[in-house]
């Protein structure tokens, strides 16, 4: 009986963090869509990080644009089948990088999957001055919470 209430506060705490992660996500993308103006420029952090309001209609880097209901489409059912993953996940002991992985990916995904159910398309608004390609790519935390729970979730399975 200890173990399985023990099991279910780490599931809780699983919970807590999708919750945060959606939250902040949604504080953040409102507070730009309300003070920002689209195709103007913020330096942060000595000109390092750049704050800027950017509509994606697409998937990353606006990739399929032109079919944003096949990329709303293919957002909500992969969102759904991680869900599903994520709860047979959370039954098993153990797995501990798998289900921080998932939790991460899950936050992401149900931000940006939420803007684009209901805004229409994604808000991004963070890219980095740095040399080369990457200073053009625009990203919201939703983005890195994917990026870096994909990777865990490699890494843990």
């Amino acid at each position: 009986m200890p173990f399985i209430i023990k099991e279910r506060k780490w599931n809780m705490r699983y919970f807590a963090v999708i919750a945060g992660i959606f939250g902040l996500e949604l504080k953040i993308k409102n507070h730009i869509e309300e003070t920002k103006t689209e195709g103007k420029t913020e330096e942060k952090y000595g000109g390092f990080l750049l704050v800027r309001k950017h509509h994606n209609r697409g998937a990353f880097l606006n990739l399929g644009e032109k079919r944003r209901r096949t990329i709303m489409v293919c957002s909500l059912v992969l969102t759904i089948a991680l869900t599903i993953l994520y709860i047979l996940t959370l039954g098993k002991a153990g797995k501990g990088l798998l289900k921080w992985g998932l939790t991460l990916l899950l936050g992401g995904a149900y931000s940006n999957t939420y803007d684009r159910l209901v805004r229409k398309y994604v808000v991004d608004y963070v890219s980095f001055n740095v040399p080369g390609r990457l200073k053009k790519v625009i990203f919201n935390i939703g983005d890195f919470c994917i990026m870096i729970g994909a990777m865990l979730c490699v890494l843990g399975w």
